[in-house]
């Protein structure tokens, strides 16, 4: 049939100017996705210390401890550990953040085809929205920690969202998706730290990034351009009880055209995947979503249990300009990395994931036996660890999408969006008593 063809199959070769416009419309559309998606998600962490830190200011008796737990990427001058510890370490915020995804990526994806894409995306607007002025006007810690909640919800139901819809389109809009990703931590660590640098406070920072879940609307209902097939305002199986109900009318009359629909293996009237369809596709993802789990475990592992501790009193920058430093240097190794899918793709993910393990290995004996010369040289590690992950995750989605059947595509496309937040949370929970330790010592 015409709708399968035009599913997640390279674009045919076209004569016309407006195919090739249409195409890098779409590139676009899918890259400010991707940066609109988790621009939110980055910037809800220090967006949210900092409102915190504002509320408890006015408590003189508990002002100091709070500002200490919560200012996580900043030094503890009252801490006798030689890794000048912070009380509360980075992980526990980072589990604040990656739950509610994980919980979405766990189960939506056996539900979230009774919803219809526009639906999905407005919903994922509102809620972004919605973590900005909750944490802008919070008046309590509890609203602060339910805005980072909502960012948190918009990401994971936009990322399962988003990664099914690439399917409708040809494969390049994932190379567009994975660099629009990877801008979004660069951009929002760098936007947000520049308009306070320049004197705005937290809360006018915050409603001026408004505008970005304003972009994502444009972005999709203006600049896409959907394919026929996508099922815009209606649920996939609202779409499969129609394509039926017409052929079962074409067969009635005698149509050639209808039998010869019926013939067609990708002609979508299968009917929707069942339940047991979908537990044997999740059998298959495990040898990419695993891999893709232990990148992630490796990477934050380093990123919320390591690199607090990687501290060299001696450095020109302080400790907390270091782990910042740290932070934006692993976005910007994201960023080049999951924009490299048009050059240079990674069938054997395998290998990145244990270069990743050796990164960890090596950064946690770093930090127990103090051998590390410089910051410089953690400074280059840490960039370079950023490119694997990078590399993992757009490869990842990329070879899924090449090597799935037409009919599986856009469920495991979701399914399969699990592996870093699993890898993520985990990685948190193996943090604390890393932290613990080392601060003890």
């Amino acid at each position: 049939m015409e709708q399968a063809a035009s599913v997640n199959a390279d674009p045919v070769q076209r004569s016309d100017s407006n195919g090739c416009y249409t195409q890098w419309r779409n590139w676009g559309a899918f890259w400010l996705l991707g940066l609109c998606n988790n621009f939110a998600y980055v910037v809800m962490l220090s967006a949210a210390h900092d409102i915190l830190k504002k509320q408890e200011s006015g408590n003189t008796t508990a002002s100091a401890s709070v500002t200490l737990a919560v200012d996580v990427q900043g030094g503890n001058s009252s801490n006798s550990s030689r890794y000048d510890c912070n009380p509360v370490s980075t992980a526990a915020v980072l589990l604040a953040d990656i739950l509610p995804t994980l919980v979405i990526k766990l189960f939506a994806p056996f539900l979230i085809h009774k919803v219809p894409y526009g639906i999905r995306v407005l919903f994922c607007v509102i809620m972004a929205a919605a973590s900005f002025l909750l944490v802008s006007f919070s008046s309590a810690v509890w609203m602060s920690i339910l805005g980072v909640i909502f960012a948190s919800i918009s990401s994971g139901l936009g990322e399962l969202s988003f990664l099914s819809l690439t399917v409708f389109f040809s494969m390049d809009v994932l190379g567009g998706w994975g660099s629009g990703t990877g801008g979004a931590g660069v951009a929002g660590a760098f936007l947000y730290s520049g308009l306070t640098q320049i004197g705005l406070s937290p809360q006018i920072t915050l409603l001026i990034m408004l505008v970005v879940p304003f972009a994502m609307l444009i972005s999709y209902f203006l600049l896409l351009v959907p394919p026929p097939s996508l099922p815009q305002w209606k649920n996939r199986e609202a779409e499969y009880a129609a394509v039926g109900s017409e052929e079962r009318r074409r067969l009635m009359d005698g149509s050639e055209e209808g039998e010869q629909e019926k013939s067609t293996p990708e002609g979508g009237t299968a009917g929707p995947l069942t339940f047991t369809e979908k537990l044997h596709i999740i059998k298959g993802l495990v040898r990419f979503v695993f891999p893709l789990g232990l990148v992630y475990f490796a990477e934050y592992f380093i990123n919320q249990g390591l690199m607090e501790l990687l501290y060299f009193p001696g450095f020109f920058l302080s400790h907390a300009e270091q782990y910042r430093w740290y932070q934006t240097l692993y976005q910007v190794g994201v960023l080049v990395s999951r924009s490299s899918l048009c050059c240079v793709k990674i069938r054997k993910l395998w290998v990145l994931s244990m270069l990743q393990v050796v990164n960890a290995v090596l950064l946690l004996f770093a930090v127990r036996f103090l051998f590390m010369p410089s910051a410089w040289l953690v400074f280059t590690i840490v960039f370079y660890e950023g490119l694997l992950g990078g590399a993992a995750y757009v490869n990842t989605f990329y070879f899924i999408s090449k090597e799935t059947e037409h009919r599986q595509r856009e469920f495991a496309m979701a399914a399969a969006s699990v592996g870093d937040s699993l890898g993520i949370a985990l990685a948190g929970l193996a943090a604390f008593p890393v932290h613990r330790y080392f601060c003890s010592l």
